[in-house]
């Protein structure tokens, strides 16, 4: 059913095979014991909304199929592995923003401490803050340089603004990658068992002429 190797000069030229003729062809006799096997699993409604996707994006050979649902699948994959990023980035510029100000709220009480000598009392009494604080110096030795409170909100302002650009195509690029998955499964199994019958048609006639 498929395109085959390029037939030889000498050979008689081949018509340009049409995936989506065919399987109209298929449906339209709606006889065979491959067809009935087949539409007896499968939902003949989504393989006739499949192919009327195929003929508006005028997709009208399977090795083209495969190729664009590959590269759908790959967009999608792209797109989901940048939002996933983006909300890492967001997430780690949240508790550096958290650090950063727990730094400057706490820092009085954490220089006080320190003059006392780190007192046991004083640490007892300021418990929440010093350890705030103490946090706070931690996470700054990961870093060669401290941002700034103001740096750190543009860029949390600009990830948020690609973030929900990203989820229109996010959304878009799956549903249009489940399209073609779909229209795949379905016409890859119908064609299938389509060739499986021809087969087993031709071995039959092979066995017929065998006993004559």
């Amino acid at each position: 059913i498929l395109l085959g190797e390029m037939p030889k000069a000498s050979a008689p030229a081949k018509e340009e095979f049409d995936m989506l003729l065919n399987i109209q062809e298929i449906m339209a006799k709606k006889k065979g014991v491959g067809y009935e096997r087949w539409a007896k699993v499968y939902n003949i409604k989504q393989v006739s909304k499949a192919l009327l996707f195929l003929q508006e994006h005028d997709c009208r050979d399977l090795e083209e199929l495969r190729r664009r649902t590959e590269e759908h699948s790959a967009k999608f994959s792209e797109i989901s592995k940048e939002i996933k990023e983006i909300e890492a980035r967001l997430a780690e510029i949240a508790v550096l923003r958290t650090h950063i100000s727990n730094y400057a709220k706490t820092k009085d009480v954490y220089q006080q401490y320190k003059q006392l000598g780190f007192s046991h009392k004083y640490f007892e009494a300021h418990r929440e803050e010093i350890t705030l604080h103490k946090a706070a110096k931690d996470a700054f030795k990961k870093l060669e340089k401290i941002p700034k409170m103001k740096d750190l909100n543009v860029e949390y302002g600009e990830l948020l603004a690609r973030k929900k650009k990203l989820f229109a195509d996010y959304r878009d690029a799956k549903e249009l990658m489940k399209t073609y998955q779909t229209a795949k499964y379905n016409i890859e199994r119908l064609l299938n068992i389509t060739e499986e019958e021809e087969r087993g048609q031709e071995e039959k006639r092979k066995k017929k002429d065998q006993h004559r």
